[in-house]
């Protein structure tokens, strides 16, 4: 996991993400890839004055992009991350995908509350489902990336098994492994069966059991996690219909409004 895609933009959420990039990039030895994205405004003309508004309002966020980028290579002069800088214009899914052939990992927010542009949730789980890479969808008020502590939420889907798989490098540098299935008589492949894949990979994982309750699972899997004082959540992204997702709220939606630890999405 050496080449990290990190999304750069001037939002209430780029100090988390950035922060989290450098931590992973020094933890992995890797490589940051700054993808720096000037959002496109929601239409360029039909305004009956010649597209002027929104034309200026795409060179105002092209000037602060080029503020941001500045301030942010002058920080990363002084880290001791290796990083590269691409400048994009479009939107932010699509600009992440199509800079992620060689990522091994794209680093993004799991939600931004109080910033509806750009809206990340939407971003994340496009990325999550098309991209084909794992995320690291982090909070955006994340100081630090906790690695050390890993909580894997496995429910024996395929998205789940896709994103032990992926988080296999970071897996490895964590102290404590815990492997958490909530329980309701469901769940093939068992736990057991994950914890001997890590096992095989070096990784000794702790096995643990939550009973069913009236709870939603994404609030089981947080209270789970700050139980074992988890660093960072492991999880698959989306393993239900999408439609099904959207319309009866899934635990990836959930947990990608609310969770307060980072989560790291394969689908």
């Amino acid at each position: 996991m050496k080449n990290i895609l990190l999304l750069v933009h001037d939002d209430t959420g780029q100090e988390a993400r950035f922060q989290a990039a450098l931590d992973l990039g020094r933890a992995v030895g890797g490589h940051l890839s700054c993808l720096d994205v000037s959002i496109m405004p929601a239409y360029l003309g039909g305004d009956g004055f010649g597209g002027f508004p929104a034309t200026a309002l795409l060179a105002e966020e092209r000037e602060r992009e080029d503020e941001n980028r500045t301030r942010l290579e002058s920080r990363l002069g002084h880290e001791d991350v290796p990083w590269d800088w691409t400048a994009i214009t479009g939107a932010l899914a699509p600009c992440l995908m199509d800079a992620s052939a060689l990522a091994d990992v794209i680093v993004v927010n799991r939600q931004l509350d109080d910033y509806p542009v750009p809206d990340m949730r939407a971003a994340v789980s496009e990325l999550v489902v098309k991209s084909g890479k794992p995320v690291l969808a982090v909070p955006p008020d994340l100081k630090r990336l906790d690695l050390s502590r890993a909580m894997i939420a496995w429910d024996g889907s395929p998205c789940s098994a896709a994103a032990l798989r992926a988080a296999v490098p970071l897996l490895r540098l964590a102290d404590q492994v815990t492997i958490l299935e909530v329980e309701d008589g469901s769940v093939h492949p068992p736990v057991e069966e994950a914890a001997t894949y890590l096992s095989r990979e070096g990784i000794h994982a702790t096995i643990r059991r939550a009973a069913r309750t009236g709870e939603r699972t994404a609030a089981i899997i947080v209270k789970q996690a700050s139980l074992i004082s988890a660093g960072y959540i492991v999880m698959g992204g989306f393993g239900h219909r999408r439609f099904v997702e959207a319309l009866f709220g899934g635990t990836t939606r959930s947990l990608l409004s609310n969770s307060p630890l980072p989560l790291f999405l394969a689908h």
